[in-house]
């Protein structure tokens, strides 16, 4: 029981405190820049979308508006099976073309859409997304090192309305992401902004997304995936900490089936798995070791006052996220969302199909 409660109580305390810690120190000690350039590349801009009518032409707006040369860029809506008005939309816009999909989910209408487009540079963003306008020159300055297949940029949050905390969480999570780039590559994405060369493009399930498969895929390729903090997009986070709950459960089925079914861990060096194990698996599994950790502790209670004050300080932190919205209830909820999501990952598998997150938009 000692070595299930301390095992547990390690690998939290790593994952989520000193793996962060770590990395940027190892980062400041032997960073691996990424040699820029003032290059401009040909662009394919896809945005895959599903019933967006609400956002789908600001996002075009926006666009269109980037400082980019517009003979470099084209502009494609991969519409997956749309049943609003979104499709109407994007013909009504000029110089952006639209790909109608059968319905089979966001990857599948994302490699559709590659297979009909030319650029040099394929990028991505969401329906709900707002780029900066110095955002893709920025995005695609990193694909001057030839060591470069894969680049994501900052997403900011706006500030949630309601009872979210994404904002904290994320803020730190681009601290470490950032630390992870400046070492080796970065473990994961993000839908709203990010860029793959068109030759290292490669098709994956459409169960797994590109936020999480595409890093490491790249990695296993010989090549890097770095994250550019310059290239900034804006989304709308969801203003309930529910809402969000039911977001991360979806989200977290996705990333247990690549833990358990995408062989992440073949090919990798010492250090960008060391990357992948501290930031991903042990993250994900943060659920199932806070379980172990508070049942392991219980049968410790007789074992003296250490155990003892250890356990009241979990169910105090419990007890905390219970009375009031704040940032101990977004933890443990979100933490508890990785036991939900494997449970039902086990129970039925994932779809390919998403729904939008209520109130992104």
């Amino acid at each position: 029981m000692k070595t299930l409660f301390w095992g547990a109580f390690a690998a939290l305390a790593w994952t989520h405190v000193a793996y962060p810690a770590a990395a940027v120190a190892a980062a400041r000690l032997r960073p691996r820049p990424v040699r820029k350039g003032d290059e401009l590349p040909s662009v394919s801009v896809i945005v895959p979308a599903h019933d967006e009518e609400a956002v789908i032409g600001r996002r075009l707006e926006n666009l269109r508006a980037l400082d980019y040369p517009q003979e470099q860029l084209e502009f494609v809506v991969a519409s997956d099976a749309s049943t609003d008005g979104t499709d109407e939309i994007v013909e009504r816009e000029p110089n952006v073309r639209l790909i109608r999909c059968p319905r089979g989910g966001k990857v599948a209408a994302q490699n559709h859409a590659v297979r009909e487009t030319s650029g040099e540079i394929v990028a991505f963003s969401d329906a709900n997304a707002t780029w900066s306008p110095d955002a893709l020159r920025k995005l695609v300055r990193n694909f001057t090192d030839p060591d470069v297949a894969y680049v994501c940029g900052q997403l900011r949050l706006d500030d949630a309305e309601g009872t979210n905390k994404e904002g904290a969480y994320w803020r730190y999570e681009l601290g470490v992401r950032a630390a992870e780039s400046q070492l080796h590559s970065v473990t994961g994405g993000n839908g709203s902004i990010y860029a793959v060369r068109r030759s290292d493009y490669v098709d994956v399930d459409p169960r797994f997304g590109h936020d999480l498969s595409f890093p490491y895929l790249m990695v296993q390729r010989g090549r890097r995936a770095v994250y550019e903090p310059e290239a900034v997009a804006f989304e709308k986070p969801t203003p309930d900490i529910g809402d969000e709950y039911r977001r991360k459960v979806r989200m977290f089925e996705h990333c247990w089936a690549i833990v358990l079914e995408g062989k992440m861990l073949r090919g990798l060096d010492p250090v960008y798995l060391a990357e992948v194990v501290s930031h991903r698996h042990l993250r994900y599994a943060s659920g199932l070791l806070h379980l172990v950790a508070l049942g392991a502790n219980a049968a410790l209670l007789g074992q003296g006052t250490l155990y003892r004050a250890l356990f009241a300080g979990q169910l105090g932190f419990l007890g905390l996220a219970a009375l009031r919205p704040g940032l101990p209830r977004y933890y443990v909820l979100v933490t508890w969302a990785t036991v939900e999501a494997l449970a039902g990952y086990l129970r039925s598998g994932v779809p390919a199909v998403w729904e939008k997150a209520a109130g992104t938009r």
